[in-house]
């Protein structure tokens, strides 16, 4: 028979149920095949599902794989404050006063608990700089907008492949109806300001067409590698909140801070279910 193994199901980004991004989370992951993982992340249809797995690296708390419906990642964010919170919610137990850390495909990442919030270090970009004239192209396409109206194109891959598009305001953002059989191949990142005194500094929108997800509700990756890029080109201060969701109906906010230690991705996570999966 299937083993019974503890569920979480919890609304990341978001101190508000059903505002943030989903995320499944099997606390009990060890003894599972890849194959079975996969099958179970397509099955929830979520951006993503964890499996929580004993550490290999003696510096972690625990170590974590993480699917999209499509295939498995190396690191994303949401997915990142959604474990470390359902390890801790679970009785694990973290080396360090105040902080856990995470082991995954990119190496060892830390989350800091500040409160009831949650903050992972934003991971080094993997690939920065301009993006190649063909990819520039096929972006301004698959965005439906004017070549002038693409004021950035910039790689800001932490691990997933991220590239961004620097649009000239937030309402530009919200207005993008891409062109989801364009965009093949692109994780796709867009980001404009809003006006100057409103709640969040930037609207954030995540188009993932190739990984089963043609819009991310709320995503921490590509937060984090926007944050690193935004404050190197003077875009963006030491702290601000970015808001992302609201042209799926959600309303998910990214607390972005930079300190002595780096840049933190943080964000509150509302659990909403809790239970057993038979897997």
């Amino acid at each position: 028979m299937p083993e019974l193994r503890r569920f979480l199901q919890l609304d990341v980004f978001t101190a508000t149920p059903l505002k943030g991004n989903a995320l499944a989370v099997v606390v009990d992951g060890a003894g599972l095949a890849d194959e079975q993982m996969a099958e179970f992340a397509r099955w929830t249809n979520l951006s993503e599902t964890t499996f929580l797995l004993p550490p290999t690296d003696p510096a972690a708390d625990y170590r974590v794989r993480i699917f999209t419906p499509g295939g498995e990642l190396p690191f994303a964010g949401h997915p990142t404050l959604g474990s470390a919170h359902a390890f801790l919610a679970s009785g694990g137990d973290a080396k360090k006063p105040g902080e856990v850390v995470q082991q995954c495909a990119i190496g060892l990442v830390r989350v800091k608990r500040e409160g009831t919030r949650l903050a992972f270090a934003a991971p080094p970009l993997q690939r920065s700089g301009p993006v190649e004239p063909a990819l520039r192209a096929q972006a301004v396409a698959s965005l439906r907008i004017a070549p002038e109206a693409l004021l950035d194109l910039a790689w800001v891959d932490n691990g997933p492949g991220w590239m961004v598009a620097r649009l000239a305001d937030a309402a530009s953002v919200l207005a993008l109806q891409p062109d989801f059989i364009a965009m093949k191949g692109l994780k796709l990142g867009v980001v404009g300001p809003h006006p100057a005194g409103a709640e969040c500094q930037f609207e954030v929108r995540a188009f993932v067409p190739d990984l089963g997800i043609p819009e991310d509700p709320v995503t921490g990756s590509l937060n984090a590698g926007l944050a690193l890029w935004l404050q190197e080109k003077g875009l963006a201060g030491d702290r601000y909140v970015a808001a992302q969701g609201a042209a799926l109906g959600r309303a998910g906010r990214v607390h972005v801070v930079r300190d002595a230690e780096g840049t933190w991705i943080g964000g509150d996570v509302t659990p909403l279910i809790h239970g057993q999966v038979r897997l």
